[in-house]
């Protein structure tokens, strides 16, 4: 129930951010130009990076749900395919950090570009933060499962660790429709991306 409660909580400051994203997307304030994105903004074009990115996380989900069933197996192989696939879906989150990290570095615009890159980079930031966590989270888990600390019957960590990875990985989903692809909020936005 607290792991519940605590994911609760996050989507609750995840939806602040989506909050000030939209409320500016949808009703661009006269003090940024009354347009959005910001005139001069140049965006990050959603088929490169970001797209790579959301198909890493997607994979990862893919991957920490076969770790998930593998450990239901009830005999003395379970751990080694659910090692692999949880050592597949530790890579991918590295990955996905890795990633995040060359974005932020030859990004066009920064924390200082108004209230667009604002919201951008906290709400990219702390989701990647939270990517960064999981990662740990389920590190954790496979030092965990190398040690027999987990049963086909008992791995309540493990199963919480997956609860708040799935979580990452949906958050993700939206942050890519809506902040990279910006879907639904203006249909012409291709000479604004890089």
């Amino acid at each position: 129930m607290g792991m519940l409660l605590f994911i609760f909580t996050e989507v609750l400051f995840f939806l602040g951010f989506f909050w000030a994203f939209f409320a500016n997307a949808l009703s661009p304030s006269i003090f940024i130009g009354a347009i959005w994105p910001p005139v001069g903004l140049q965006l990050f074009n959603p088929l490169e990076v970001p797209l790579l990115n959301t198909v890493i996380l997607l994979t990862s989900g893919i991957t920490i749900t076969w770790a998930h069933y593998s450990m239901y197996i009830p005999s003395k192989d379970y751990t080694k395919q659910t090692k692999t696939a949880l050592l597949l879906t530790i890579l991918l989150g590295i990955l996905f950090s890795i990633f995040q990290g060359v974005e932020y570095f030859e990004a066009p615009f920064s924390i200082n570009s108004g209230i667009y890159g604002s919201i951008f980079y906290m709400l990219t930031g702390f989701h990647g933060i939270h990517v960064i966590i999981g990662t740990i989270f389920l590190i954790i888990n496979f030092i965990r499962i190398n040690k027999h600390h987990f049963t086909y019957k008992d791995h309540l960590g493990f199963e919480l660790a997956i609860w708040y990875w799935h979580f990452v990985d949906v958050v993700w989903i939206f942050v890519y429709l809506f902040i990279y692809s910006h879907l639904f909020l203006y249909p012409d936005y291709s000479s604004l991306i890089s």
